[in-house]
């Protein structure tokens, strides 16, 4: 009789060989449904026009903003710059240095003349929204990591202050969504602080550090609890061992406690960064312009919303699917 039963019997190659043709058989069908339903929605897929919100290629026409004389046409290594003497005096135009210039010295310009056009490239809406959904989601995850390892260690805490003022903020931010905390950030402690830069003559502060200040104290409050469920998973006689051995408090909770948390804490985090990523398309609501905004922005436009939003989706896919590879990547150098 076999010593294996259930889970524990080997697999032969049939047994794998049936289950991947069933995932394919199962990918095609979802791919023969995908395509049923874009062909029955009564639509025109226009995806030849997408490129250009994600990379931008034009022609740029210049026009003379007045009339007068064309005094003089400098080119160097960092442009072209036209002279114009008009009637209130000279206007300079610089443009880039691939420009080509329609006019010559000594030629008289009427407003709304052609003087000048060149070829710019540049990224796109598209492009531009995605960076910023980036730098926002990067600095919010260094500072919710900061707070929320802070925080992690005030919730675990012996000092009664500590531990209430983190259990506080803990279950206030947790339980009231993050749009409202959004609004309240930026409209009302907002308020307060701009005045007061500007009482001291520092201007105001962007509406993009208000959205990273609202989505690092969110994810703070989320990561607090994952660092305190992940210290307590550690066995308590670790920390009397470590201070048997001479550590005091902090030096065994750094060097002991804290590394086998992290190994555990690692997959949960994860987790919490990819909402992040996905969390910080709210910022649209206070002028931010990130990914989903600018996708928002270019469906106004141009009629395009099928072509777009699956872009945008795909987009978020790409970043968040990265996150998830590095954070495996340290999971496993973290194990070994």
């Amino acid at each position: 009789m076999s010593r294996h039963v259930g889970l524990d019997r080997p697999k032969g190659p049939g047994y794998f060989l049936f289950w991947k043709t069933v995932f394919l058989v199962l990918l095609a069908g979802f791919m023969y449904f995908v395509y049923m339903a874009s062909s029955a929605v009564e639509y025109v897929w226009r995806w030849e026009r997408v490129p250009q919100y994600f990379w931008l290629k034009q022609d740029v026409d210049v026009r003379a903003e007045s009339e007068g004389d064309l005094l003089s046409i400098k080119r160097d290594a960092t442009g072209v710059t036209l002279t114009i003497k008009t009637n209130s005096g000279e206007v300079q135009r610089v443009m880039p240095a691939d420009a080509e210039v329609h006019l010559s010295e000594g030629d008289f310009v009427y407003m709304g003349d052609s003087i000048a056009s060149y070829h710019q490239s540049k990224p796109g809406v598209l492009l531009e929204g995605l960076w910023i959904t980036l730098k926002v989601s990067f600095i919010a995850i260094i500072f919710g990591i900061v707070l929320g390892v802070l925080t992690g260690l005030c919730r675990i805490s012996a000092n009664p202050a500590l531990r209430w003022s983190a259990i506080t903020y803990i279950e206030l931010i947790r339980g009231s969504p993050l749009l409202v905390q959004i609004f309240l950030w930026y409209f009302v402690a907002g308020t307060l602080i701009n005045g007061v830069l500007q009482s001291i003559g520092l201007g105001v502060m962007p509406p993009l550090w208000y959205g990273v200040l609202a989505l690092a104290i969110f994810t703070g409050a989320y990561v607090a609890e994952i660092v305190r469920a992940g210290i307590q998973s550690v066995h308590r006689g670790q920390m009397e061992a470590a201070r048997s051995l001479g550590l005091n408090y902090s030096q065994a909770m750094r060097r002991i406690i804290l590394p086998q948390a992290f190994r555990r804490i690692l997959p949960p985090l994860a987790g919490q960064f990819i909402s992040l990523v996905k969390d910080s398309s709210l910022l649209g609501v206070i002028a931010v312009r990130e990914l989903t905004k600018a996708t928002r922005e270019v469906v106004s436009s141009s009629l395009q919303p099928f072509e777009l939003w699956i872009l945008c989706a795909v987009l978020y896919l790409v970043l968040t699917f990265t996150l998830s590879l590095l954070i495996q990547q340290l999971e496993r150098r973290a194990l070994r």
